[in-house]
């Protein structure tokens, strides 16, 4: 008989995914400035992973879990976090924090179109309309020589929308595989694999040194502290409990309320632009994603 989910930590994961996601994208612009994104990415979840494995035992919670369960949860591990969210924190380098919330805002869109595509489920007309006005939305947005002036903020762009593809397709995976029951097993897992693998890929292609540990900046070691424990331990926790209990469709609103907390952050701590033209492309964005949301919640 499948787990019953608790209301309470239903909603305080909803709030947690809300608020800390929001936050973290001015976190990671800080840490960028200082550390190479993929050793910055890399030593964040696997710092988190040894806290979480050391919690573990200190609980003496069991850890064993199935080799099916381990196969399929480093693998969403390497997909949200390995391509997901390290490639996202290399994009930051040339585009703003708040500009890239917004550009993450299309989630819902980019899955609904990956459900249509690799499930064969055929949107109906409310998020037709939806899918229309987002992309309508994401046009307006990213069409503005007042914010995208570079040929590298180009490619942060496109690679931002590849983070999409690997993070909603993570999201349909994990809603329909075996993972551990333990969800604080299960994101200690994803986070170890995942870190693993960007602390591979810094090694390769990141001119990394043993000043990156002594030349951080003060701020530099705020925004760790702050990303492993509330965004990677406590966030990242609910989130994946979110996808196991509710549809990944509302896990993926939080994309209403990220931006608008990175957006305020960005302007107030780094003086990120906010033009009219980027106000008014959220509001059409958002309000398709409100009619693919709606949709899916008629049909739940």
């Amino acid at each position: 008989m499948p787990e019953k989910p608790n209301k309470w930590l239903i909603i305080g994961s909803f709030l947690s995914i809300y608020i800390i996601w929001g936050s973290t994208y001015l976190a990671n612009a800080f840490g960028v400035e200082a550390v190479p994104p993929f050793f910055w990415s890399g030593t964040r979840f696997l710092i988190a992973a040894i806290i979480i494995f050391a919690i573990l035992k200190i609980l003496r919670r069991p850890i064993k879990v199935s080799r099916e369960q381990l196969k399929n949860s480093a693998f969403a591990g390497m997909m949200f976090l390995t391509l997901g969210n390290g490639l996202m924190c290399w994009a930051l380098q040339y585009i703003d924090s708040g500009f890239m919330s917004l550009l993450v805002s299309a989630q819902p869109l980019i899955l609904l179109i990956m459900i249509w595509v690799l499930n064969n489920k055929a949107p109906q007309r409310m998020s037709i309309i939806g899918t229309i006005l987002g992309m309508i939305g994401m046009y307006l947005l990213v069409n503005q020589s007042a914010l995208i002036n570079s040929r590298q903020q180009v490619i942060g762009i496109l690679v931002c929308f590849l983070c999409l593809l690997f993070w909603g397709y993570a999201s349909l995976f994990v809603a329909r595989v075996d993972l551990p029951k333990n969800h604080f097993l299960n994101a200690g897992i994803q986070m170890g694999v995942g870190g693993l693998f960007l602390m591979i890929i810094s090694f390769i292609f990141e001119d990394i040194s043993l000043s990156v540990f002594t030349e951080g900046t003060t701020l530099s070691y705020f925004c760790m502290f702050y990303l492993v424990v509330f965004g990677s331990i406590i966030a990242f926790t609910s989130f994946n409990y979110l996808l196991q209990h509710v549809s990944p469709e509302k896990v993926a609103t939080n994309t209403y309320i990220n931006p608008i907390v990175a957006l305020f952050l960005g302007w107030h701590f780094r003086d990120e632009l906010i033009t009219t033209q980027s106000i008014i492309a959220t509001v059409i964005l958002f309000t398709g994603v409100y009619f693919i949301n709606t949709e899916k919640y008629k049909k739940s």
